[in-house]
C-alpha cells in the first residue's frame, strides 16, 4: 500500500483517526457536568460530515463489485 503523504490510503485512515477523536471527545462532552448542548451538537455534525467523507472515499478507493 502505498502511504506518501497525499495518497488516498493515507487521506482515509486520516480521516478515520479524527472520526475516532471526534466520537471520544463527543462521548466526554456528553458525560460533562454542565453539559454543553451546543458544542455536542456541533461534534456530533462534525462527525457525521467525516462519516460521509470516509465513505465517499472508500467507495472511490474499493468500488463494489456488479452482480
Amino acid at each position: 500500500m502505498d502511504l506518501n503523504l497525499h495518497s488516498p490510503e493515507r487521506q482515509l485512515i486520516e480521516l478515520k483517526i479524527k472520526h475516532a477523536d471526534l466520537n471520544a471527545l463527543a462521548d466526554m462532552t456528553a458525560h460533562a457536568l454542565p453539559m454543553d448542548e451546543l458544542l455536542l451538537r456541533r461534534l456530533k455534525k462534525r462527525r457525521l460530515q467525516l462519516r460521509d467523507q470516509i465513505s465517499d472515499l472508500e467507495s472511490s478507493l474499493y468500488p463494489s463489485e456488479p452482480a
